[in-house]
């Protein structure tokens, strides 16, 4: 991948460690998942019933994730 010229190498967008944060939150939580799976994290909360409930509770994640980003509270 290239990055633009106008992007120093230690410099990132908001919406990209967003993204980061909401990924990390989403994998070591289990946020989102449609089956219930043992693990690490909590369990049994934003369970999706359909892909489309999924794709909506991280969509509201990815929003949460990019306020605190932005500094918003």
């Amino acid at each position: 991948m290239e990055e633009s010229p106008n992007t120093s190498a230690g410099s990132r967008r908001n919406e990209d460690i967003a993204l980061d944060l909401m990924k990390f939150v989403a994998m070591t939580t289990g946020y989102g998942r449609t089956s219930v799976q043992g693990g690490v994290g909590f369990q049994g909360t934003g369970a999706a019933a359909k892909p489309e409930d999924f794709a909506a509770h991280l969509l509201e994640l990815y929003g949460k994730c990019l306020g605190v980003v932005q500094g918003k509270k």
